[in-house]
């Protein structure tokens, strides 16, 4: 026969009310919580979640929506988060929406149904518009690597304008003047954000932006690739890319390899992203390298302290800063 909280109650010694309280996500004693869930691992006792959800109106799940789960910076943070929740009790329901803004709304859609109790987006949709219902909920709503201005959330980011502008510098202090960037949509504040810092850069040394020589593609490997290929066609006097994803860092070098470009004698280049694909390239690649242990704990904590607390104060912003992770991929002309 199944353990019951009587059962829990007789082991413990401690009363139904507390029993009850924290079977339904209640405040208890450290010391009772302690002997509560001894008994129940003892007794093999099984939570009814779904009873516990429609009594406290939560279900400690929380909902993810990234654009691409093959997106290495997506996963990692990810895998960051879920060890966190996972400890504090939180299970997560992870969506990829293919860098689909119809996806990505039917996903949070399917969430909100899911009765998650908030929600982590790192947005394709720039205007927000999908994630209203959560916020007419007053849901928690944490937004990783982008901003929602129309949206009342928090956001995890990192200093991408500082980011690029350290990239660029590195390649105008080598000598580089004609110098690409392979970036994201316009749309899109990381993309944005990232534009400014190789602007700002090439403004400082008196070098005037070529807008021919910026390709704004989608943050995948495929764009990355027709971007570069449509670039290095029509300026064959560029010396140097800077690649502002790990995606259009792998798509900046397929091409290079495909068309036997010399790094760096021919072209140097610095990348976004993924020690380990760095090492593993000859010569090793300058990067720009994200703290994603860091932002994932970020994201993790902020979402826990807005369930935990029920604050419904002003949207924090959090920002975090860059490296860079020093190659052999740059050459100094």
């Amino acid at each position: 026969m199944a353990a019951t909280i009587k059962d829990i109650a007789n082991r413990t010694g401690l009363g139904l009310a507390t029993i009850s309280s924290y079977l339904n996500g209640g405040n208890v004693r450290e010391k009772n919580r302690e002997k509560i869930e001894a008994a129940i691992k003892e007794l093999n006792f099984e939570v009814n979640e779904v009873a516990r959800g429609l009594k406290t109106n939560r279900t400690h799940t929380i909902g993810v929506v990234i654009p691409e789960l093959n997106n290495i910076f997506c996963t990692e943070i990810i895998t960051g988060m879920e060890d966190i929740l996972r400890k504090k009790g939180y299970a997560t329901i992870v969506c990829d929406c293919r860098t689909d803004k119809k996806l990505e709304r039917e996903a949070v859609d399917f969430l909100y149904r899911k009765r998650v109790d908030g929600i982590i987006n790192m947005p394709v949709d720039s205007t927000g518009a999908h994630l209203k219902q959560f916020e007419t909920a007053k849901k928690p709503i944490v937004i990783i690597d982008r901003k929602l201005p129309q949206i009342a959330c928090d956001s995890v980011l990192v200093d991408n304008r500082d980011a690029a502008k350290k990239a660029v510098d590195i390649l105008i202090k080598n000598g580089h003047r004609h110098i690409g960037l392979i970036t994201g949509p316009e749309e899109i504040y990381t993309a944005k954000e990232r534009y400014y810092g190789y602007e700002t850069a090439l403004s400082e040394a008196g070098i005037q932006v070529d807008p021919g020589l910026v390709v704004h593609s989608d943050y995948t490997i495929r764009g990355a690739v027709a971007g570069v290929e449509k670039l290095l066609d029509a300026h064959p006097e560029v010396t140097a890319l800077f690649a502002a994803n790990y995606e259009m860092t792998m798509g900046t070098m397929i091409v290079l390899n495909e068309r036997g470009i010399s790094i760096p004698e021919e072209i140097s280049v610095i990348g976004f992203d993924n020690r380990e694909f760095a090492r593993a390239l000859h010569p090793t690649l300058t990067i720009i390298t994200q703290p994603t242990e860091a932002i994932a704990a970020q994201v993790a904590e902020t979402i826990l302290h807005r369930l935990e607390n029920g604050e419904q104060i002003t949207p924090q912003e959090s920002y975090l800063k860059t490296e860079v992770m020093v190659g052999k991929s740059v050459k100094h002309i």
